[in-house]
């Protein structure tokens, strides 16, 4: 484009080229991506791939990582706007219901899962991240008297990954038909959780 900086159109490019990456992970799977493939879909070169990133696998992982990280922080926010872990966990569950199994970011998420069990710096990194979130719901529980927060935001965790997998099984699995069992795991009022 006109008037931009070199490091601006390299900004750019980057910023196609993961987006590209975000896409194609989620319609072809994570091995069916090509260099050649993401670079005609973000219309650039395909040297400028490893002109950017140091590996095709580096950029899917980044362009996975980066995902994750906004969806999660988005999560986060959900619960820290709330007056009780529970009804953030309700919260974010209900806005999982935006999610079908089937859309592009639920696709790129069961894909990025399937591919940290083959792929280590993955894993680490994913692992990391989901570590984090759940450090921050466990916080949140005990800060309210949960009696065991580790352990239901580790179940509430698997509930979601898990709810975003059956979700592309079983279109009518929604957030409203679970949210009552998850509030009686992780409701710490008299009538909720016990000891």
């Amino acid at each position: 484009m006109p008037g931009q900086t070199n490091a601006e159109r390299g900004r750019n490019v980057r910023e196609q080229l993961l987006a590209a990456a975000r896409e194609l992970i989620g319609e072809l799977g994570w091995n069916a991506v090509s260099t050649r493939i993401l670079a005609e879909r973000a219309g650039v070169r395909s040297g400028l791939v490893h002109y950017h990133f140091e590996s095709l696998q580096a950029l899917l992982r980044q362009a996975t990582l980066e995902e994750m990280r906004r969806m999660l922080d988005g999560t986060a926010a959900l619960l820290a706007a709330t007056a009780s872990p529970t009804a953030g966990i309700e919260a974010m569950l209900s806005d999982l219901d935006q999610y079908t199994g089937a859309d592009p970011a639920s696709l790129l998420f069961i894909e990025a899962y399937l591919a940290a069990t083959r792929d280590p710096q993955l894993h680490d990194q994913m692992s990391e991240l989901v570590s984090d979130f759940r450090g921050a719901l466990a916080g949140s529980l005990a800060r309210s008297g949960h009696p065991a927060p580790e352990a239901a935001a580790t179940v509430v965790m698997a509930l979601f990954d898990g709810f975003l997998l059956h979700k592309g099984l079983d279109p009518q699995l929604s957030a409203a038909r679970i949210a009552p069992l998850l509030r009686q795991f992780t409701d710490t009022e008299p009538n909720g959780v016990r000891p």
